[in-house]
């Protein structure tokens, strides 16, 4: 709470740790370095580098660039403790990267996950208080372009809540990310966010793996668009049977709307099956499996996804 209202009082002077200088990290890491001390952490020698060296470049849909000069490092020991810990490796990475900055995680340090999936804060609880740590769903698209380069593909609004306590402690978060470009919102129902953002990610982007395709590819194709439906309505049915009440005519609008505007988008999921990476849609699609196993719903296609991409992913890989 602390370093939180410290922002208030002195625009700019958060101390912000980002985990994993992929796309989305180097996104929000780039502009949140605006108006805040920023430390960008990777395990990649050569991108860190080449972000000490040249900065983050972020190019935007109309054509025009930015660089900005975050600090970057590989081994987070030299950093300070920090207000504000933001991870975005990838699910099966994040025990392990949360337990090589423990060092810069003190009392008061926020820890904010807003990764893709549903399930994350059970790993960032063994790091940081139950009221420390914050979970949250952005609607920003970014794919990497090059080494130190990405394409912000797609904007929106993001919406951030606390585990446990007082969500008022948020709200210097929420004007540091605002001062910075970023839509941002305290919610009181943060869950029913994520499961909004995790529709787009099982219904739209994960069938860009498949067909190693943009976002536009699943609307303006009739048998991709068919099978988003299809996706979309597993999940839904799913996520009502959790009590969170979705219109699925309403989902459905919304993931269209979002793959019309960011038809030239490219997902990480793309890319990391494109390039024989190991993908996230264990927490993805594969979440929505296991919560529909559990309570005892029936997701075939949900099912069929998952076992679709790690083939895929295994042939790429050789």
């Amino acid at each position: 709470m602390k370093a939180i209202s410290k922002y208030s009082e002195n625009r700019g002077a958060m101390k912000i740790a980002v985990l994993g200088a992929g796309a989305m990290g180097s996104l929000f890491g780039g502009y949140l370095s605006k108006e805040n001390e920023v430390w960008l952490i990777d395990v990649n020698a050569e991108l860190i580098n080449q972000i000490t060296d040249n900065g983050v470049s972020i190019q935007e849909k109309d054509g025009s660039s930015k660089v900005f000069h975050p600090k970057a490092v590989v081994d987070p020991q030299d950093i300070p403790v920090v207000d504000l810990l933001i991870v975005f490796v990838k699910s099966m990475y994040t025990t392990v990267a949360l337990a090589r900055c423990k060092s810069i995680i003190g009392s008061n340090t926020y820890v904010m996950t807003l990764q893709n999936g549903i399930g994350h804060e059970k790993f960032l609880k063994q790091f940081a208080k139950q009221d420390h740590i914050v979970i949250g769903s952005t609607q920003h698209n970014s794919s990497v372009l090059s080494l130190g380069k990405v394409m912000h593909g797609g904007c929106g609004k993001s919406y951030i809540g606390l585990l446990d306590g007082d969500p008022s402690v948020l709200y210097g978060i929420v004007s540091s990310f605002k001062l910075c470009g970023f839509d941002c919102e305290v919610s009181s129902s943060v869950r029913k966010q994520i499961w909004d953002k995790l529709f787009i990610n099982t219904s739209a982007s994960a069938l860009t793996a498949v067909f190693q395709s943009s976002l536009g590819f699943i609307v303006e194709n009739k048998n991709a668009r068919k099978l988003m439906h299809l996706l979309t309505f597993e999940a839904v049915n799913v996520a009502n049977a959790l009590g969170l009440e979705f219109d699925y005519k309403t989902v459905v609008q919304e993931i269209e709307g979002i793959c019309t505007n960011a038809k030239n988008a490219f997902t990480s999921i793309y890319e990391d099956v494109r390039e024989g990476r190991v993908s996230e849609v264990d927490t993805i699609s594969g979440s929505v499996v296991a919560v529909a196993r559990e309570i005892g719903i029936p997701v075939p296609y949900h099912e069929m996804l998952v076992l679709v991409i790690h083939a895929i992913e295994e042939k790429n890989r050789g």
